[in-house]
């Protein structure tokens, strides 16, 4: 029905004969008659644009045959093109018009022949110069598109970033100032072009710039296609240029976060390095250098933890991406640094303080006291009457979770006797399991306190088997509570990699427990986040070092 009704009111074949009589306006009644009929005309472009909107480019082309040549002609015709708002509704049209994903040789012949038009239009457009002159010295040259088509798109690309710039400079002088809807237009008609190399340059001055309105002028169909293409890698960009359109188009921002996410859990990570590589080239950690994106990658995290119940895969992920912010931010000249506030508004300060510092930052002799200091101001929070629902609790949790590392430094240190053991783990208590509810947490501390007395009693014997450890073994496997099992799990773990016998039965102990428990990626997932340690530490013991990579070597072929 909507055929039907929106066909007939177009009057195609009447304007396509037009097109043809008037051919490039270059006799005088011709010109009169184009100017007489350009309202109607511009009337019938916007009608046209809203039919293929509507209908789609297939089902035009299907009730519109030639409406190429009609477009073809129409934008090769200075009067028309020069008109009002006749220019930018033919590049709409053409954008429409135009296949992302072609699947045939038609259409591809179809992209090609669109792209060469565009560039026409962006060749002829009116940033302050005369149209009909521009294109009458060209005739009389005698170019056509296939003689200038393989200079041209740079030739213009240039021309209007010079054109951007100076205006940018010149934005309070409002005559030589561009109109936001001429650089919309300008970025619309890109679309199509965003993968030509000289091309390039104008993306980052349309990225970079922002004129004199309080409102995007960008279109969000140009946006959307610049964040595909460089999250393809089709295109690259400069740092700022990335960041920019990340700013100022926030549903780009966050497609580049869940493709991250999206392209982690797809390959098999045999290593932490391989993570960091592959979020550092993601560009998500610096462009988290402005509290407005790092927030917003911050809440994207925190639901894909939820969302999948608090994995270890996305813990360890979420925890090396804040690891490389952190860097970033580091790496910031302190006078344009943001203050931690600003990341972290809803938070504790002091506690955000002792956390944000890295652990190569505090000599090692004072990570006890760091430690205790931690738990003791997350236990004062914690045991607030203020902090009673279930969200302020969680968003605790997930703070002290992103910096994880501390966390695992603390289990560490904890079975070499170097830290104050009931701060500590009521630390490891409160990250497995943050809700009191029915007394969790103060059973998982009992839990947790048993299994490490008994460790400790193990930890000076040189020679141990898996029956010394079978109290351990069994609080594993036989614990209904699943935080008390992952924090004996990680107990145990450290154990078997920092204790003297520990090394000689660490192999037959955790394939013992990985093939009775469903504990494997955690295992696993602990054993990466510490030999990740490790390696930006430069840790001596290279014992522990060789039992790391032969249990992550067996532990790979399980998860």
């Amino acid at each position: 029905m909507a055929q039907d009704t929106t066909v007939p009111k177009l009057n195609f074949e009447y304007w396509l004969d037009k097109a043809v009589e008037w051919g490039q306006a270059t006799t005088l009644e011709s010109q009169k008659d184009v100017c007489l009929h350009l309202p109607q005309l511009q009337e019938f472009l916007h009608q046209l644009y809203e039919t293929i909107k509507h209908l789609g480019s297939t089902a035009v082309i299907q009730q519109f045959p030639l409406i190429g040549q009609l477009l073809g002609r129409l934008c090769w015709n200075p009067f028309v093109v020069g008109y009002d708002e006749s220019q930018k509704t033919l590049m709409w049209c053409l954008y429409h018009l135009f296949s992302s994903e072609p699947q045939n040789a038609v259409e591809l012949k179809a992209n090609s022949w669109i792209r060469s038009l565009l560039c026409h239009l962006l060749s002829s457009s009116k940033w302050e110069s005369n149209e009909a002159e521009t294109s009458t010295f060209l005739s009389a040259l005698g170019y056509t598109s296939a003689d200038y088509y393989c200079h041209l798109v740079k030739n213009m690309a240039i021309s209007l970033v010079t054109e951007l710039r100076e205006n940018q400079f010149n934005g309070l002088n409002i005559q030589e100032s561009i109109s936001a809807s001429r650089v919309n237009a300008v970025s619309i008609c890109c679309v199509p072009l965003i993968t030509l190399p000289d091309i390039a340059p104008l993306l980052e001055t349309l990225l970079l710039y922002h004129g004199g309105s309080s409102k995007e002028i960008l279109s969000s169909e140009f946006l959307e296609a610049v964040n595909d293409a460089f999250l393809k890698k089709k295109i690259s960009l400069p740092e700022s240029a990335v960041f920019s359109l990340w700013l100022r188009h926030l549903p780009s921002l966050e497609k580049a976060t869940l493709h991250l996410l999206d392209q982690l859990f797809s390959v098999q990570l045999n290593s932490l390095e391989e993570v960091a590589r592959i979020i550092k080239d993601s560009l998500l950690p610096q462009a988290a250098s402005h509290p407005a994106i790092f927030r917003i990658v911050n809440e994207i995290f925190k639901n894909a933890l939820m969302e999948t119940d608090g994995t270890s895969e996305v813990m360890t992920i979420t925890q090396v991406f804040t690891q490389l912010f952190l860097q970033a931010y580091q790496n910031e000249n302190k006078q344009h640094r943001f203050p931690l506030k600003a990341y972290f508004p809803h938070h504790h300060q002091l506690l955000v303080r002792s956390l944000v510092r890295r652990p190569f930052e505090v000599p090692t002799q004072y990570w006890s006291q760091h430690l205790k200091h931690i738990s003791d101001m997350l236990k004062a929070l914690v045991e607030d009457t203020n902090v009673s629902s279930a969200i302020d609790l969680f968003e605790i949790w997930f703070l002290v979770a992103c910096f994880g590392e501390w966390l695992d430094i603390a289990a560490e240190q904890l079975l070499k006797g170097a830290v104050e053991p009931d701060a500590v783990l009521w630390l490891l208590a409160f990250y497995y399991c943050p809700k009191n509810e029915n007394q969790q947490r103060t059973q998982t501390m009992v839990e947790a306190q048993a299994v490490y007395s008994h460790l400790m009693m193990l930890f000076s014997c040189a020679d141990l088997s898996l029956k010394d450890l079978e109290a351990a073994v069994h609080r594993v496997m036989g614990i209904e509570q699943s935080c008390n099992q992952h924090l004996t799990t990680h107990l145990l773990t450290n154990f078997l990699l920092f204790s003297p016998g520990g090394h000689k039965i660490a192999q037959e102990c955790i394939y013992h427990i990985t093939e009775i428990t469903d504990t494997s990626k955690e295992v696993y997932n602990l054993l990466i986040r510490t030999a990740y340690r490790f390696n930006h530490s430069g840790e001596k013991n290279q014992r522990t070092v060789k039992l790391l990579n032969e249990l992550l070597q067996k532990l790979t072929l399980k998860v």
